[in-house]
């Protein structure tokens, strides 16, 4: 079981050297990677299905990772997730071939649909096309990092005679889909390196991958994207049998989301450590 942190952008690791001591400390513990998540504006008040109050601090996801980059070596640096329609396809995938370069490839592009109206609407983004808007988004940005001359025609993203260098180090960049609807799934099949569920319990977590089952038998997947990985934020405290039930599940990697507090950071990199260790 591979291990992840959730939130290294967020709470009392928002401000830069308290973002240092979490992701150092994470790389020490042997964690494969850090995951940052994205919510650019919140509704206020707030109001559901906002997960967070407005005044609930979270720099932007690409920026905290950068900054990780710079204070780490080895762990990967993941999105969980970017709200991809919120974005600029071609200003995005320049960010994220710089981040790749200046980490020297260890970024892992996880990216979601998103669901808040209110923050599409303040973003003036297309909050009712938001999935073919991610469709198309990614198959632009990865025209951008891989082809001679990047060119694609879309409706919602449209570019030729243009170039963008430094390329990404990692061919390609690993993606990662979130999400739990059939939708997601279907993309995470299709396109996806692996898929992520965020606050999940092992019967969540059973009935997506029952769905990634059920998407498996009517979409194809491209050899060259390999097995899917499964990665997961549980909404339980992890012990040895936690873990091993998420294991028996098949999940591949959990990343735990920790209490905003630096007790509550230190204390859930220690209990992962030792329930995975324990199994």
């Amino acid at each position: 079981m591979k291990l992840g942190l959730f939130g290294v952008n967020m709470g009392p690791s928002s401000a830069p050297d308290d973002l240092v001591v979490t992701v150092q400390a994470a790389e020490a513990a042997g964690f494969d990677s850090v995951w940052a998540g994205e919510h650019v504006i919140l509704p206020d008040p707030q109001a559901p299905p906002s997960p967070m109050a407005p005044q609930d601090a979270a720099l932007d996801p690409l920026l905290a990772l950068a900054w990780a980059a710079a204070h780490t070596t080895t762990i990967r640096l993941a999105t969980g997730i970017v709200i991809l329609p919120q974005r600029n396809p071609v200003v995005l995938a320049k960010e994220i071939a710089s981040l790749d370069v200046l980490s020297g490839g260890r970024f892992t592009f996880g990216i979601g649909v998103g669901y808040l109206e209110p923050e599409f609407r303040a973003i003036g983004a297309d909050f009712e096309n938001r999935g073919a808007v991610t469709d198309e988004f990614v198959e632009a940005m990865q025209h951008l990092w891989h082809d001679e001359h990047p060119e694609y025609h879309g409706r919602f993203a449209d570019f030729a005679g243009v170039d963008a260098y430094p390329r990404p180090v990692q061919r390609p960049i690993p993606i990662v889909y979130g999400g739990h609807s059939n939708p997601a799934y279907r993309r995470a099949v299709a396109r996806g390196h692996g898929w992520y569920g965020f606050a999940m319990k092992p019967d969540d977590v059973a009935a997506c991958l029952a769905g990634l089952r059920a998407a498996a038998a009517h979409v194809d997947r491209p050899a060259e994207l390999g097995p899917l990985e499964i990665t997961v934020t549980p909404r339980v405290r992890l012990t040895p049998e936690v873990v091993a039930t998420f294991a028996e599940l098949g999940v591949d990697r959990l990343v735990p989301f920790p209490p905003a507090t630096r007790a509550g950071i230190t204390e859930t990199i220690a209990a992962a450590v030792d329930a995975v260790a324990r199994l």
